[in-house]
C-alpha cells in the first residue's frame, strides 16, 4: 500500500511551509496525484511519496528570496 499524506505533512516532508505549498498549488507548479472535491467547495489533496519527490525538485529549482533586513537599534 502506498503512503499518502495531507498537505501539511507533505509540506514538512518537502521542507517548505504549508502556505508555500498551497501557493505552488495555486500557481500550478505542482499537483499531487489524488484530489477529492469536498461538498463545501474545498479540495482535499493527498500526496504520495512520488509527489513529495517532485516537490523536492520544485524546491531545488527555486531561487532564494530576499533576505530579511536586520533590525536597526534605536538610540536611547
Amino acid at each position: 500500500m502506498k503512503n499518502s499524506y495531507g498537505t501539511q505533512q507533505a509540506a514538512a516532508k518537502i521542507g517548505v511551509g504549508f502556505r508555500t505549498l498551497n501557493r505552488w498549488l495555486a500557481l500550478g507548479k505542482i499537483r499531487p496525484s489524488t484530489a477529492f472535491k469536498m461538498p463545501d467547495g474545498r479540495t482535499l489533496w493527498l500526496w504520495t511519496d512520488a509527489d513529495i519527490a517532485k516537490g523536492r525538485k520544485v524546491k531545488a529549482a527555486q531561487k532564494p528570496g530576499p533576505k530579511a533586513k536586520p533590525k536597526r537599534k534605536r538610540p536611547r
